[in-house]
């Protein structure tokens, strides 16, 4: 291949390396093969339901990793520590301070969480003031259960000054209030939970509704209320026996904001497989949800929860989905540039090319304006030293035949300018043979 074209596709070659360079530093790396989910205590539900979503994502090629903890709470201390390895999170609405934390959103919201009251005593309570000077349990310290309660029992007045506090939940707390050691148990958990069923079904166990349960979604925006009609848990034992008014949150999927697009759009996907049915409080294809409960919502979620998959990742096969998508990405800003490129690439070498030829063009020219107009004693020979190395040079520039008659006008220039030295110096000095030289010069460049 010619130098000069050489240089031309070395060029090009640059620029669309560069090009594709800065695309994949935009995009991002390849999704993982293996993110770790924070979940909860072996009883509660997120240890229940994480096994669904390591089977689906084992699928698609990715491993699902968990890691069990105590509750949203810690799940969400994990989420803010960036060296706590933790990618992904179950999370329940009220738990996240306000104003939200930064680099943490929520990719899904997943089924509804009501609060649970359990009581035992001949009095029927139904207001959580009514605790007040008992002995409750209120969860475990980083549960979600306490995190969620902590602020209700605040507004009703109720704290550790006049209630006796148990950092207690799940069954330990189911325990102690069959045994009679705590007055009332509170948990925050699905209908399905076990333990809350066995409660549910134990008729020593009185379960509160709460008349003012309108009231606390506008205390608290995260909250919702909720209505269990009579026989909704077990309609052959009219469990519950009459219409209890509830509130209650929703179980979210959340996920530092840094979490790769695919696998955002994959946990939504296993999302949507595993609870867009019908349950006791959830409408059949309410989850998973988009609305905001308490954290900022992933703009990757918002957009794959309302235009659903593209049509690589539902016809192929995970891992070459992303792969496609990912060249697309790159490729096509490609085509776009390279398409005016190729275009320009023949005006790219002809300026290459002449550029060479003409680079001599400046110095021949301040040479023949000097040799028509010095005066004096002429510098005959510096004149035909600096004619040499321009013509040697001149002939030392390798052009394309396409480009021969600039290379030969060059030389013939050279030629020129070196006929008027010749002239200038056999005339005397007062003579000066301009305007031969002018037009001689203007022939040749037209």
């Amino acid at each position: 291949m010619p130098r000069h074209r050489l240089r031309v596709v070395v060029l090009a070659s640059v620029l669309i390396i560069a090009i594709a360079w800065g695309l994949a530093e935009l995009i991002g790396p390849a999704p993982p093969r293996k993110i770790v989910i924070a979940t909860g205590v072996e009883s509660g539900m997120y240890h229940r339901v994480v096994e669904r979503y390591i089977e689906i994502l084992k699928h698609a090629g990715v491993k699902l990793q968990e890691r069990m903890t105590g509750g949203a709470a810690e799940n969400l201390a994990l989420l803010r520590d960036p060296k706590s390895g933790v990618d992904v999170a179950f999370m329940l609405g009220g738990v996240a301070s306000t104003p939200p934390p930064d680099g943490i959103v929520m990719l899904a919201s997943l089924y509804y969480e009501p609060l649970w009251i359990f009581y035992r005593g001949a009095d029927t309570l139904s207001q959580i003031n009514q605790l007040r000077g008992k002995r409750i349990a209120v969860g475990t310290p980083g549960s979600g259960t306490r995190a969620f309660i902590v602020p209700v029992l605040a507004a009703n007045g109720v704290d550790e000054r006049n209630t006796e506090v148990w950092g207690i939940g799940g069954s330990e707390a189911q325990d102690a209030l069959r045994e009679g050691r705590v007055d009332a148990a509170f948990f925050v958990g699905p209908a399905t939970t076990p333990f809350i069923v066995d409660a549910l079904h134990n008729p020593a166990f009185k379960l509160m509704s709460l008349p003012r349960a309108d009231v606390y979604p506008r205390l608290f925006p995260h909250m919702t209320r909720l209505t269990l009609p009579p026989g909704m848990i077990d309609l052959a034992a009219n469990v519950p026996k009459d219409q209890i008014d509830l509130i209650g949150t929703k179980a979210m999927l959340a996920a530092r904001d840094t979490l790769h697009p695919a696998l955002v759009n994959l946990l939504i996907d296993a999302a949507r497989e595993i609870h867009d049915g019908q349950g006791r409080f959830e409408a059949a294809g309410e989850f998973p949800g988009v609305a905001p409960v308490d954290l900022r919502v992933s703009p990757f979620a918002d957009q794959h929860t309302r235009f659903g998959s593209s049509l690589f990742y539902r016809h192929l096969p995970f891992w070459v989905a992303t792969l496609i998508e990912r060249l697309l990405v790159i490729v096509a800003p490609l085509i776009v540039v390279l398409i005016p490129l190729l275009s320009y690439l023949p005006r790219i070498r002809a300026w290459w090319v002449r550029s060479r030829i003409y680079r001599w063009y400046g110095e021949l020219a301040l040479l023949e304006r000097e040799v028509r107009t010095r005066d004096g004693v002429l510098p005959i020979a510096q004149w035909m030293a600096t004619l040499d190395r321009i013509e040697r040079a001149v002939a030392g520039v390798k052009s394309p035949v396409s480009f021969a008659s600039e290379a030969y006008t060059l030389r013939e220039h050279v030629a020129l300018v070196r006929r008027a030295v010749l002239a200038r110096d056999s005339q005397p000095a007062s003579v000066a043979p301009a305007s031969k030289v002018a037009v001689e010069r203007n022939l040749l460049l037209e």
